[in-house]
């Protein structure tokens, strides 16, 4: 049997598909693993995590797009259309394969381009409670893996998943940060508590067109916190030299630290460090939640989103409408962070199932590997 893991998407799907290839490559000796990438430093990227799992033998392939566009996407960041054209100019590749096993839903066109015969397979990237993780052409797929309960049940509710064709209880991030988290640094020299500024990238929905720069000077005048400014990967990946700029503007500055996209954005250094989670819609905030802390929800474009399972997270802590008294408005979430504890632990457990202190992975990868050979 062979399997094809192509790493087409950002860079912060990575850590939700690579553990399920390491495991499937090392609890599985009869599957060929092969993880493939657009781009030299993604394919380095998924080698250097790769590392983690020494028990593991996968084969490494870049896909075969043109220098021009490898050096376009290296520079300038990843676009919807460079996807589609690395699927198909891949599409020879990819047919020789039993399975395609993606974190993204861009996977899918290569139906389109006449790739039939692997089973495709989803692996998720995210467990936030967002309409688009619940989209209807995740139907499409032949195996889901769902996160937990909560994402099971909208997914039965709405026709996605079936029994037989998903597996339940899987985070493979989490496997990673595990394996990864041996000696973390302190983010700050200093005691200060460490705020966590998350803004999304769908402009619909961030904070960050209203009311990012107005958070970033609040926090450059005052003494009080830390603020970690780290937003959604794919804020600055095509604006890259606006987030360069921010860097420059804030970075000198002792108690701020500002990521418009390393590797530390994406492998839940931030999320793991901070005191407080300051932000709107990115489902980062399901994963601040495997450690109960105070959150700080902002509502940008003044939603009507009581009862509506889209916000689910928003229950779980003060929602703002604006950032005057910004920092009062900080405080009192520290204060009344006890009435949210309960409700922050019934979530990430109907979430995730785990609080990441076991590995999910290997069950993943063998119900993966059961269901393809059933399916043969």
């Amino acid at each position: 049997m062979k399997v094809a893991f192509p790493l087409i998407g950002q860079r912060h799907q990575t850590l939700h598909a690579l553990p399920v290839a390491l495991e499937i490559s090392a609890r599985h000796p009869d599957v060929a693993v092969h993880v493939s990438c657009l781009t030299v430093s993604h394919l380095e990227l998924a080698r250097s995590l790769a590392t983690l799992y020494p028990e593991a033998r996968v084969q490494f392939d870049l896909l075969p797009i043109s220098q021009t566009l490898r050096r376009r996407i290296e520079k300038h960041g990843l676009r919807v259309v460079d996807r589609l054209i690395g699927l198909f100019a891949s599409r020879h590749y990819f047919r020789s394969f039993d399975a395609i096993i993606v974190p993204e839903a861009t996977s899918l066109q290569l139906r389109r381009m006449s790739v039939r015969r692997p089973k495709m397979i989803w692996t998720g990237h995210g467990a936030g409670d967002r309409a688009i993780g619940f989209a209807n052409h995740l139907g499409k797929f032949d195996f889901l893996l769902v996160p937990g309960r909560k994402v099971e049940q909208r997914m039965l509710e709405k026709g996605i998943i079936r029994p037989g064709a998903y597996h339940r209880g899987t985070y493979a991030k989490f496997d990673l940060v595990r394996r990864m988290d041996a000696k973390r640094p302190k983010l700050f020299n200093n005691n200060r508590p460490t705020i966590l500024y998350n803004p999304h990238f769908v402009r619909r929905l961030s904070s960050w067109p209203g009311m990012g720069h107005q958070i970033l000077e609040l926090f450059a005048k005052q003494d009080r916190y830390n603020l970690v400014f780290a937003p959604h990967f794919r804020l600055f990946d095509n604006r890259r030299e606006e987030g360069e700029a921010l860097k420059r503007q804030y970075g000198h500055l002792p108690h701020m630290l500002i990521d418009p996209g390393s590797h530390r954005s994406i492998d839940m250094t931030y999320t793991m460090g901070a005191d407080l989670y300051l932000g709107d819609v990115s489902s980062q905030v399901a994963e601040f939640m495997i450690r109960p802390r105070p959150c700080l929800f902002l509502n940008a474009h003044h939603v009507k989103w009581g009862g509506d399972p889209d916000y689910q997270f928003w229950t779980l802590g003060p929602v703002t409408e604006n950032v005057l008294d910004l920092g009062d408005k900080i405080e009192n979430a520290f204060e009344t962070h006890p009435r949210f504890l309960e409700a922050q632990r019934q979530y990430g457990l109907e979430t995730f199932e785990t609080l990441g202190d076991e590995p999910t992975a290997p069950a993943a990868a063998d119900a993966i590997v059961d269901f393809l050979k059933r399916a043969a």
